[in-house]
């Protein structure tokens, strides 16, 4: 049995039927709240079968904090694959942030100890990673930094992943897997689905550069981490580095709308400005932060030739990967 947390996300949601499709027994976790039938809709996008394997799911109600469920949840599993996690850049969602992400791995990690669990597979990001090579480039040296300013989603995986290297230490067989931006299908509402619905909304972009990965990489390559048995390692996991721009005039082209334009330094600093003057008052300001505005002007290399060598792999482009989720967004729209 294979438990597969944060399932209805747009990672999530892929590995469980992927490995579905390869004949694994999958237990996945939702919220009470959760839409899994929003998890079945998109299923079309990826597979001809998507109800044969909807129906294989084998749906949980999980609480983190609570070590019964963690126990019931991890009942005779023995690999899990924690994409649970809370994706936000607004200061008011920091203190939640922490305690799902760092306090939900901790008490995760504690569950498997005394369980059936075997392998362990932990979904964090690239934003854990700081400074460059001798090329100039980020690659998985490059540990994280407290003396540099981060976000507090960046401070939570990072916190996070200390959980798992600990847990490793104890002897867990764990990998990390550090995925760019992932473009996927479904969960329009939410973390990097939201993607789409912006740059249609919004004319303008940033000038900085992000680093992309299709939802279908970042599956394939961490069930074939499991299966291949590379543990105690980190890998970067994207596909291409391109300018915000470029992907949202892509998309908006798509979609029958004019060209961003790209805000400029002055704007953002005045931004920043309003942001210490009256951010304590208007929420939406807040977002206004050094540290967002570093993100979303900057241009990192980040390399992805760890994963490339060990795998043998080859990426989707990005262009490609957006072209393709783009189109069923829109038939979505529909």
């Amino acid at each position: 049995m294979v438990l597969v947390t944060g399932a209805t996300g747009i990672l999530g949601r892929v590995i469980v039927l992927e490995l579905l499709k390869r004949g694994k027994s999958v237990r996945a976790t939702k919220r009470t709240s959760s839409n899994i039938e929003e998890v079945h809709k998109s299923y079309r996008f990826y597979t001809e079968q998507p109800q044969e394997f909807f129906n294989k799911i084998e749906w949980i109600d999980i609480d983190f904090e609570d070590q019964d469920s963690l126990t019931k949840a991890l009942h005779q599993v023995t690999e899990v694959y924690h994409c649970a996690a809370q994706v936000s850049f607004h200061p008011d969602d920091r203190r939640t942030m922490y305690h799902t992400n760092i306090e939900g791995t901790r008490q995760l990690l504690f569950a498997c100890e005394n369980s059936s669990v075997q392998k362990f597979c932990f979904v964090s990001s690239t934003a854990v990673l700081d400074g460059v090579d001798d090329n100039g480039e980020t690659t998985e040296d490059s540990n994280y930094n407290p003396k540099v300013n981060h976000s507090p989603y960046a401070r939570s995986k990072h916190f996070s992943e200390m959980e798992v290297w600990r847990a490793s230490a104890e002897g867990l067989q764990t990998v990390i897997i550090n995925p760019g931006v992932i473009i996927g299908s479904g969960n329009w509402q939410s973390s990097s689905g939201e993607m789409f619905e912006a740059f249609e909304k919004y004319p303008y972009a940033m000038s900085g550069s992000t680093a992309y990965v299709d939802v279908r990489d970042v599956t394939a390559i961490a069930i074939s981490l499991m299966e291949n048995n590379r543990f105690g390692e980190r890998y970067i996991i994207i596909s291409e580095t391109k300018k915000i721009l470029e992907v949202a005039n892509f998309v908006r082209q798509k979609l029958g709308k004019n060209k961003a334009k790209m805000i400029s330094k002055e704007i953002l600093t005045i931004g920043y400005l309003l942001n210490i003057l009256f951010g304590w008052f208007f929420s939406k300001l807040r977002m206004m932060s050094k540290v967002n505005l570093e993100t979303v002007t900057s241009h990192h290399i980040i390399s992805n030739m760890k994963i490339k060598k060990e795998l043998d792999f080859e990426f989707i482009p990005v262009l490609d990967s957006i072209d393709f989720h783009l189109n069923n967004y829109i038939s979505d729209k529909k």
